[in-house]
């Protein structure tokens, strides 16, 4: 499987999606991803306050003095979470398959100017979330600007 994200345009809106297989059931998965005190850890400028229901808020702080707030628009434990950042939506969602499950996280936003940088820093999240949901520690790796390189090849847009 590739874990390297693709780039879709549809009715002038953009979607950055990656695929993970991993060893674990979508319950397990789920909880990780949703945890407040791991989310944090793994989703950019996420403070860890989060109420997990439809209409739920996540609290968000960029470390410059911003804050703002995501809107949960999608519930369905343990297979489906989403919600609205601002102007671009995010989904997660989960199939069970073989012996575990297949994760697809969605990142749908307005303008492609963004989208190498973008794929590159939720490829690295999404390498850190399964750190975590595979009990590793936590390492960020030294992989920016080969990873630029590789989305710019892919979307054939400059980094």
């Amino acid at each position: 499987m590739n874990e390297y994200g693709t780039l879709h345009e549809s009715n002038g809106r953009y979607a950055l999606r990656f695929e993970r297989f991993l060893r674990h059931n979508p319950e397990d998965v789920f909880l990780v991803i949703t945890k407040s005190s791991s989310f944090s850890q793994w989703y950019p400028f996420a403070t860890g306050e989060m109420d997990l229901r439809i209409g739920g808020k996540i609290a968000f702080d960029d470390g410059e003095g911003t804050r703002y707030e995501g809107i949960i628009t999608e519930l369905d434990k343990p297979y489906v979470f989403g919600f609205r950042e601002v102007d671009d939506l995010i989904n997660i969602s989960l199939q069970e398959e073989d012996q575990g499950c297949r994760m697809t996280f969605t990142h749908t936003f307005n303008n492609d100017s963004w989208a190498v940088n973008t794929a590159t820093g939720w490829h690295r999240c999404l390498d850190v979330l399964v750190q975590i949901i595979n009990g590793k520690p936590i390492q960020w790796n030294d992989n920016s600007a080969k990873l630029r390189e590789i989305y710019s090849d892919a979307f054939r847009m400059e980094p």
